[in-house]
């Protein structure tokens, strides 16, 4: 990953899950003299990024970070994963709260 790919992957971690216009990664991941000598300096770079599948795009020309799934749920500490691992309680039936399709009524 090069310097300019590695801006943008930074600038995008900001808005994780959101779409973000080609225009404003190119405005702000990387400067706005950068941005002033050459506008679309990112549209190569943004294409070859959703080729090596690392970023999504959509038919509006707007950009997100790829999420895996193992990245999404993560234990807050190693000491609550092993002391719910201890417990003979079953957590299986738990939701995630950000999904409006766990919540009931919704």
């Amino acid at each position: 990953m090069n310097a300019d790919e590695r801006d943008i992957c930074n600038y995008l971690k900001a808005w994780p899950g959101q779409f973000v216009y080609g225009r404003d990664i190119a405005r702000r991941a990387s400067g706005k003299w950068r941005y002033r000598e050459d506008p679309e300096w990112a549209a190569p770079v943004l294409a070859s990024l959703v080729e090596q599948k690392i970023l999504e795009s959509d038919s509006t020309g707007h950009y997100c970070l790829r999420v895996k799934k193992e990245q999404q749920k993560k234990w807050t500490s190693p000491q609550i994963k092993q002391i719910l691992e201890k417990s003979s309680k079953d957590f299986s039936e738990t939701f995630d709260l950000d999904d409006p399709e766990d919540v009931e009524g919704a």
